[in-house]
């Protein structure tokens, strides 16, 4: 039976946020899980230690690039289907539904393609040759997990997908049940079976399938919009309109994935300089440091990007339905709770690095690993409140339609500020400067993004639509 949206646009805002945001937070919660469990796993196996975190730190961004081209689909897809069904049209909706499986589906086929055949050099530009170890961990791992991307573009994709839909709930219960058999399978794999790297991998592979297949499970039984086989017509209007709207959460991902690149080989290159982590037996600490920290950020990032992710329905919905004084209203809220997260992350960090990294095998590690993972804890994420607001700026203004301001928001962030920063600080300050890189980065996208918000707020009172920013 199809199901009826319209409570989008009458229910409290609060009360939609509650129940659209949690599923979402804790949905990209257990995605994020994923790689920082094994993560952990992998950090307290004596035979694997910290030359292991390195390796997982130079597969982690490839594995990003993966979820950057599926969320660009799911997203794009979940607002474009949100602002279809407030104006009505669900044959279009259906249609972007039908076209973003395909695309999923071609895309991640080519993906996995193309990193098993050129595994070396890719290891390579991600900096996994800071010493033989390392190298040979990478590839191992990177191998396992690239068999895997078919099955996790296409959970990631349909997770937003089924949001749309009117099923929170559901996508969030598909991603749960993959995360905690991962979890399950990852410490018999590497500590019962002596699996190493492979068997991290296969975990990790284990558990996406699963999520995948209850993804394609819930396609079969949608609930707002039945598909059926003219949805999976080539369409090219509506290809482009999906993903121009999900155009901001690709280059949010990808540009991560450019700094990290950015950060492993400025790591490289003046950790030689350093006269500890210049040594052999100590280089790979501070490319697996800062991989640690980057992975502790992500789930911090998970909350806030669920927060405003788990919006996009209700704002889309309202924006198409001309509801802007809700939108307003949400987009207040989600802002106060966005710098609450930020709050409390900081106060984590700059207090209690020392029990983080002890997560993390510190404890078989040397001192040398803990005090850098200290300062990286302290000074990496010291503006979290500001990346926590930015974060939440980019997501709600492609929520609202305004590709063109969240996607050139969101690259002065990533790009200009993130990357550029990564690759000029270290030639002044050494490593400090790649852990500087991202406060400064923070700072300047904040006041840019205090700009932005205060015109999308007259905006929405003045229910203008011909802006600037559409």
């Amino acid at each position: 039976m199809k199901q009826n949206q319209s409570y989008l646009s009458t229910e409290k805002v609060s009360k939609l946020m509650g129940k659209y945001a949690i599923p979402c937070i804790i949905s990209l919660l257990v995605g994020a899980l994923y790689n920082i469990v094994d993560q952990i796993f992998i950090a307290n196996a004596g035979y694997l230690g910290s030359y292991g975190n390195a390796a997982n730190t130079v597969v982690f961004p490839l594995t990003v690039i993966a979820l950057a081209i599926a969320v660009m689909i799911g997203d794009g897809c979940c607002t474009f289907v949100s602002l279809n069904l407030g104006q009505g049209n669900k044959k279009a909706a259906g249609n972007s539904i039908g076209l973003s499986v395909l695309m999923t589906v071609i895309s991640s086929i080519f993906l996995c393609s193309v990193y098993i055949i050129f595994s070396t050099p890719i290891i390579t530009v991600f900096g996994g040759t800071v010493n033989d170890t390392t190298f040979v961990l990478s590839k191992e791992y990177f191998f396992y997990i690239s068999i895997g991307i078919p099955f996790y573009m296409f959970g990631q994709a349909m997770n937003p997908i089924i949001r749309a839909d009117g099923s929170p709930k559901y996508a969030m219960i598909a991603t749960l049940l993959g995360a905690i058999l991962n979890i399950i399978i990852d410490p018999i794999f590497i500590f019962s079976f002596h699996w190493g790297m492979m068997g991290a991998a296969m975990a990790t592979v284990i558990g996406q399938i699963v999520t995948a297949l209850l993804s394609l499970g819930y396609l079969l039984n949608t609930k707002s919009i039945k598909l059926s086989k003219q949805d999976f017509c080539w369409s090219k209007e509506i290809i482009g309109h999906t993903l121009t709207l999900g155009i901001c959460s690709f280059l949010s991902q990808i540009s991560l994935v450019a700094a990290m690149a950015a950060i492993n080989n400025m790591i490289r290159e003046y950790g030689v300089l350093d006269p500890v982590f210049g040594q052999e037996i100590y280089a790979q600490i501070p490319m697996a440091v800062v991989g640690i920290v980057m992975k502790v950020f992500q789930i911090v990032i998970s909350v806030v990007i669920g927060m405003a992710a788990g919006c996009i329905p209700v704002v889309g919905y309202n924006m198409g339905a001309n509801r802007h004084e809700r939108v307003k209203k949400l987009f207040s809220l989600l802002l106060l709770c966005e710098a609450a997260v930020g709050v409390i992350v900081l106060v984590v960090v700059e207090f209690l690095p020392h029990q983080l990294i002890g997560i993390f095998g510190s404890a078989n590690e040397s001192i040398y690993y803990t005090e850098f993972a200290i300062k990286a804890f302290r000074i990496y994420l010291c503006m979290i409140v500001f990346a926590c607001l930015n974060k939440a700026t980019f997501i709600f203004l492609q929520a609202m339609g305004k590709a063109v301001a969240s996607t050139m928001l969101s690259m002065l962030r990533e790009i200009v500020f993130g990357v550029g920063f990564a690759l000029i600080l270290p030639m002044f300050f050494g490593l400090d400067g790649v852990l500087f890189s991202m406060p400064l980065s923070d700072i300047l996208t904040a006041i840019v993004s205090a700009v932005i918000i205060t015109i999308t707020y007259k905006q929405l009172s003045n229910a203008h639509e011909g802006c600037v920013f559409c």
